[in-house]
């Protein structure tokens, strides 16, 4: 009996080759990574002048492209780390997602910043001549160490799956290669899994603080600079929360397409659903109570040089879409949620989209009114100094690191499989002695 539970594990969650759906997926994402490429190469040739960028509205798309993987990138300490350390039960087939989510969106991170650079060939410099006065270089130490624990933690787990690939997976010969290189020191004995857990649990307890560390320093990176709305001791805590948010409804997103896609539904339930959503609304409960601490505080004081900004925002020309993300991406997910029914699969695919979508826009809204509202009125210059929408390169560069991100899961789902083998059938086997 347990053989055979253990065989339907190693059948069910196998990796598998890519249908019609997921080969016309892929070559989307392809298609939209090599746009973004030429989009980039024009900007490298002809400089930023490409972009919408100017005096004023000096950081773009790019600043809040960034900020916006650095926040789903902590889901990977949230569900793993944290999960892991408290001992939830249910966490297994989330960890992996949350995993890989993190360890692509860090990569798209980094290189957000990169193409942000007018001089990326200057890249070496903030190693060579850094300032460790600068928050910039700050930012720096905390993406590479994050990076570097983040792929540890998706790799120490991914090991005991490896021998169990090698054995039942019939792949290509270039896959029986990679899994083989990646796991060719792995025997399974009781040593080597021991210093494995030993291993995952060192990384579960550093990465947290990181985790935090690169969230807060992000947000100093505004905080240090004095400008109307950013000039705020509450934007740590601000960032972080909302970057919880944003990772759980990430994680939400992919659950139910892994689920939808690759037939999980005997282990990825309505009850992890069900778990996440009430997870999602507390998170949305908090990131909704930093919001109004953000905007409530100012907005009742109403000093000259925050009004323009305030202004901007509650009923100028950002109005609708700031409106839209604090009803669609906080406000209505915590009302859906909050009821039983509101928690089924679908239902909640459309409130981690929500939160999703509605976080990269809160972000985009965080970085350019505020640097279209400085201290000092903007007058006697061009008049598309004075505001700010990305042209066409900016948004297909920025397109194309969404797609990267995306298509770096997708190949890892498709070498890989999404839910740990090995933890399951552990898992199971618990439960059938239990019996």
């Amino acid at each position: 009996m347990k053989t055979e539970i253990d065989n339907q594990i190693v059948q069910d969650l196998m990796p598998q080759k890519f249908g019609r759906p997921g080969v016309i997926w892929t070559t989307i994402l392809i298609i939209l990574c090599v746009i973004g490429f030429g989009a980039y190469i024009s900007q490298l040739r002809n400089g930023l002048v490409v972009t919408a960028m100017r005096d004023y509205a000096s950081w773009g798309i790019y600043i809040s492209n960034f900020v916006f993987f650095v926040a789903i990138s902590l889901v990977g300490s949230l569900i793993t780390a944290i999960f892991r350390l408290t001992n939830v039960q249910w966490r297994t087939p989330l960890t992996r997602i949350s995993e890989i989510i993190a360890v692509a969106a860090i990569i798209f991170a980094s290189l957000a910043i990169i193409v942000d650079m007018g001089r990326p060939d200057r890249f070496y410099h903030l190693f060579l001549f850094a300032r460790l006065q600068s928050p910039i270089m700050w930012d720096v130490i905390v993406i590479t160490t994050y990076l570097t624990l983040s792929v540890l933690f998706l790799y120490f787990p991914l090991l005991p799956d490896l021998p169990i690939l090698i054995k039942n997976y019939k792949g290509s010969k270039f896959e029986m290669w990679l899994y083989k290189f990646l796991g060719s020191f792995w025997k399974g004995t009781a040593a080597q899994r021991l210093m494995s857990h030993r291993a995952v649990k060192i990384i579960s307890i550093m990465i947290i603080p990181i985790a935090l560390s690169i969230h807060t320093v992000t947000s100093w990176l505004f905080a240090t600079t004095y400008r109307p709305g950013w000039d705020s001791t509450n934007f740590g805590a601000y960032f972080v929360s909302g970057a919880f948010l944003v990772g759980a409804g990430g994680v939400v997103v992919a659950m139910f397409v892994f689920r939808k896609y690759y037939k999980l539904e005997k282990y990825i339930t309505e009850k992890h659903f069900d778990h996440m959503g009430k997870i999602l609304v507390m998170l949305a409960l908090l990131y909704l109570y930093f919001n109004v601490n953000e905007y409530l505080v100012p907005a009742f004081k109403m000093k000259k040089a925050e009004e323009h900004h305030l202004m901007s925002l509650f009923t100028g020309n950002y109005s609708l879409l700031f409106w839209s993300v604090i009803l669609l991406g906080m406000i209505v997910p915590v009302i859906v949620l909050l009821f039983p029914k509101g928690r089924k699969p679908t239902t909640m695919f459309i409130m981690g989209m929500f939160v999703v979508v509605g976080a990269w826009f809160k972000r985009f809204l965080i970085v350019t009114p505020t640097l279209l509202s400085p201290f000092l009125p903007i007058y006697d210059v061009p008049e598309s100094y004075g505001k700010y929408f990305p042209t066409w390169e900016e948004w297909a560069i920025t397109i194309g690191t969404l797609a990267g991100a995306l298509l770096i899961i997708t190949i890892f789902v498709r070498l890989f499989p999404i839910i740990p083998i090995h933890e399951t059938i552990e898992e199971a086997d618990v439960k059938h002695k239990m019996i």
